[in-house]
């Protein structure tokens, strides 16, 4: 019998109690809108549908932001749920492997998905992050680290390194051209590029008025 219905939605509880009250926009929310989004992409895609709910739903289950930079931690407690729900090891080793290079870690750090349901997923994730919903979980988070809005003096950068990426402290205007401009070229599947185009017009002309206030223009 088929309980890949009922592990998706034991893996739905778990992740809301795990992420509850978070504010920096990495919340049970922001996962609910990957998992959301990876489904539709998935659906025009020749992908295992399993895979793809559950590396959506477990992909920020302990991101390495919050634990020191541990690229690890997040692939091992994902693995550790899915072991007590006896997911069968095949469909463990796919969703940890998709979990492990989720994340973009600056410009000239390649963060290829060796498998479809991968890049699904990962597109899933990057559209998050940009768009209307990308601009407000930048500032959220921008606010969780305390970082400035925006500092002139402080100009964006492209890391060389992941290490250099993971410990900038740059104001969170920086962030749109070290991380949201970037994705819409980054992005996997056709579906995707689609709509990445739109959100990329949106974040564009948001910082077009940005700056227009930030220089008493408006």
């Amino acid at each position: 019998m088929d309980n890949s219905a009922q592990i998706v939605q034991q893996t739905i509880t778990y992740v809301k109690q795990t992420l509850a009250g978070d504010g920096s926009g990495h919340d049970w929310w922001h996962v609910y809108r990957v998992w959301k989004m990876a489904l539709f992409i998935g659906q025009q895609e020749q992908v295992d549908l399993l895979v793809v709910q559950l590396a959506a739903l477990l992909h920020d289950i302990a991101d390495w932001k919050f634990y020191d930079g541990d690229e690890t931690i997040g692939p091992r407690t994902a693995r550790a749920w899915l072991e007590q729900q006896l997911v069968p090891e095949p469909t463990i080793q796919h969703v940890t492997e998709i979990i492990r290079p989720m994340s973009f870690k600056g410009a000239n750090i390649p963060t290829v998905m060796p498998t479809r349901e991968g890049m699904v997923v990962q597109d899933a994730d990057r559209l998050d992050a940009i768009g209307a919903i990308g601009i407000a979980r930048t500032f959220a988070y921008g606010g969780s680290k305390g970082r400035e809005i925006h500092n002139p003096e402080i100009l964006p950068q492209q890391y060389a390194t992941a290490e250099q990426y993971r410990n900038s402290t740059a104001p969170t205007i920086n962030h749109f051209y070290e991380k949201l401009l970037l994705l819409q070229d980054l992005m996997n599947t056709p579906t995707a590029k689609t709509l990445a185009a739109e959100r990329h017009r949106f974040m564009e002309q948001f910082l077009e008025r940005f700056f227009s206030e930030w220089d008493g223009k408006l």
